[in-house]
């Protein structure tokens, strides 16, 4: 017998759930870049994704990518709330997916990303999609469960 919100360790649901947040993270920051940059004529690159030094805020392309990585905070919190669907694994899959973008900059530069920029933007990425995910799930889980089929006259 199925119980709802059975606390049930699922590894395949989690595993899942986790490829499907890291797939939302690169298609959903490579769609704003793509739209940003044609809209301020920047240069498309992988290096905008994973470049720890193309997030210098002095140049105007580094505050097209600070942009890009904001409005991906968003949609990160709404692919929370339609992925996750609870406010108390928020925090645990946000980490994970910045956590996994930084071992992929780590690979891609070869190097550990060591600009203070960087890691100032994925910090506060990370507790955006964090606060705004547990927000948009816990107005969920708070939604009244209608109790119909019941008898009106007791």
């Amino acid at each position: 017998m199925a119980s709802f919100r059975s606390y049930v360790w699922d590894p395949i649901l989690i595993i899942s759930q986790m490829l499907s947040m890291q797939t939302v993270f690169y298609v959903s920051l490579g769609f704003w870049l793509i739209l940003i940059d044609n809209i301020s004529s920047t240069n498309k690159s992988l290096d905008q994704i994973f470049n720890h030094q193309s997030l210098d805020i002095s140049s105007g392309s580094g505050k097209v990518i600070l942009v890009a990585f904001m409005l991906n905070s968003l949609t990160g919190a709404v692919s929370l709330w339609l992925i996750v669907r609870r406010s108390k694994q928020c925090w645990d899959f946000a980490i994970t997916v910045h956590i996994i973008h930084l071992l992929a900059c780590w690979v891609y530069n070869i190097r550990f990303p060591s600009t203070m920029t960087w890691w100032l933007t994925n910090i506060s990425c990370a507790a955006l999609m964090t606060v705004l995910g547990e927000y948009l799930c816990m107005r969920s889980e708070m939604k009244a469960i209608p109790v119909s089929g019941g008898r009106a006259d007791l």
